[in-house]
């Protein structure tokens, strides 16, 4: 059996916004898996000493423009949040709780927290946001919120953050096939051609 596409982000990633969008299309054409592996990147940049691209000035402002392109070359509206970066633990858990040994249920929710952070720009942080979009995508709103807290959920996440970094993932978003590891969006197409041609 060809190995899945272990597809690793954080919800405050605008890249990783469009690589949600364009993962499942890549793995589609080469009959591929595509596993949602939510994960903390704030413990990445504990782990590393870095920290968001948007705090370095210069590198900060092409990434803000370079991710404004690479959304338009893609069709996808990017809209930056007033707050940003944000945080996103809420919605991970809720992601990890849904979607529990459901991928497509993972794939349907972060899909719809993304548009809600980089389509609509609002901010995932705000418990009120988080109910709108639950409860716009069938999601009981009082078991979803009983979810944020629950120890276990809460562990389950630094569980997957700490198997992301022992995978040896440093940012998002990052892709894993086997063993071959492929970071950042503009990546895609060379996880692509390694899925056609078996690897090099």
């Amino acid at each position: 059996m060809s190995d899945p596409i272990e597809f690793y982000y954080d919800l405050s990633s605008p890249y990783g916004y469009i690589g949600a969008h364009l993962i499942e299309d890549v793995a589609a054409r080469h009959e591929r898996e595509v596993l949602w592996k939510p994960f903390m990147l704030g413990a990445v940049f504990k782990e590393e000493g870095t920290q968001p691209l948007v705090f370095y000035p210069k590198k900060g402002a092409y990434a803000r423009h370079d991710m404004a392109r690479t959304a338009r070359l893609h069709g996808l509206p990017l809209n930056f949040p007033e707050k940003f970066p944000q945080l996103t633990v809420n919605a991970a858990r809720i992601i990890l709780w849904a979607g529990h040994q459901d991928q497509a249920e993972r794939k349907r929710l972060s899909l719809a927290f993304y548009h809600g952070i980089f389509g609509e720009g609002h901010d995932i942080s705000d418990k009120a946001v988080i109910r709108n979009i639950c409860e716009t995508h069938g999601i009981d709103w009082a078991e979803a919120e009983a979810a944020m807290a629950d120890p276990a959920i809460k562990d389950q996440l630094k569980e997957e953050t700490q198997a992301a970094l022992d995978r040896g993932v440093f940012g998002a978003p990052y892709f894993i096939v086997g063993d071959e590891p492929f970071w950042g969006v503009d990546h895609l197409p060379q996880l692509e051609k390694w899925l056609e041609s078996g690897g090099w």
